[in-house]
């Protein structure tokens, strides 16, 4: 099968959904293969086909997480409001109590693992299109600190080191990332 191939797509989905069910009943390292796949209705030798292991699922998993962090960091245009976050990013923050736990798993504090490397290079990527495309100065210096800083604050939050609702959060560290991008 390739990657295009429908059925391996929904091979793919099917493995990503017993994951998710999985990772709601306990915690990521309590999930085995066997059952995964009993549950996902497949082969252990077609888990192993589309993923390396566990952890390459569960990031492949969240990955639609990584995307609608993206999508909710840069869901405005014009002037930014410098206090209120936009309601795609509320939405966001809200959207990830379900699944914390999976999250904490792949995103450890200050925004590393798994999970905080794709977030930090897919926001990075898309913050540094954006300032170069309008021309802002320091593209780099600040796509960097955008992704950086989304990365470990949503990090540090999952694990319990910063206080405050998802609704807090999220206007808190809309206020950060604007403050970087009005700087240079």
């Amino acid at each position: 099968m390739t990657a295009g191939d429908p059925r391996a797509a929904r091979t793919r989905e099917r493995l990503r959904q017993a994951l998710l069910a999985e990772c709601a009943e306990r915690p990521l390292e309590e999930v085995g293969v066997a059952a995964l796949v009993r549950r996902a209705g497949v082969g252990r030798a077609t888990f192993y086909v589309h993923y390396a292991d566990l952890e390459a699922l569960a990031v492949d998993a969240c990955a639609d997480v990584v995307r609608e962090a993206v999508d909710a960091l840069h869901a405005w245009r014009g002037r930014p409001d410098p206090v209120s976050a936009p309601p795609a990013l509320l939405s966001f923050f809200s959207g990830l109590v379900p699944h914390a736990g999976l999250y904490r798993a792949l995103l450890s504090p200050g925004g590393g693992g798994p999970l905080g490397h794709v977030l930090h290079r897919d926001l990075r990527a898309r913050s540094l299109a954006e300032r170069t495309l309008a021309g802002a100065p320091d593209a780099a210096l600040v796509a960097s600190a955008v992704a950086a800083t989304f990365a470990g604050v949503l990090a540090d939050w999952l694990h319990g080191q910063l206080d405050g609702t998802p609704e807090e959060v999220a206007h808190q560290v809309w206020q950060l990332l604007v403050a970087l991008h009005m700087s240079r």
